[in-house]
């Protein structure tokens, strides 16, 4: 059940994710440090997205692994 419910709720967000990409195609100046780059809106987006996932399956990871070690000992 609690499977079924996470699978939905990652099926809505990916769903509200692209809407949001979709609907945001116009071109933007992007600045980070001394980079300036213009690309369109739905490229930043898909880049922020894809970041975040990352950084949260790489924290998943440690604090699983972490949560692992302390129980080890």
């Amino acid at each position: 059940m609690f499977d079924r419910l996470r699978l939905f709720g990652l099926v809505a967000l990916v769903i509200l994710a692209v809407v949001l990409i979709m609907q945001n195609i116009n071109p933007a100046e992007v600045s980070f440090l001394f980079i300036s780059v213009r690309m369109p809106l739905a490229v930043m987006l898909m880049l922020t997205f894809a970041i975040g996932f990352v950084v949260g399956l790489l924290a998943a990871g440690r604090l699983t692994r972490k949560k692992k070690d302390t129980t080890d000992q």
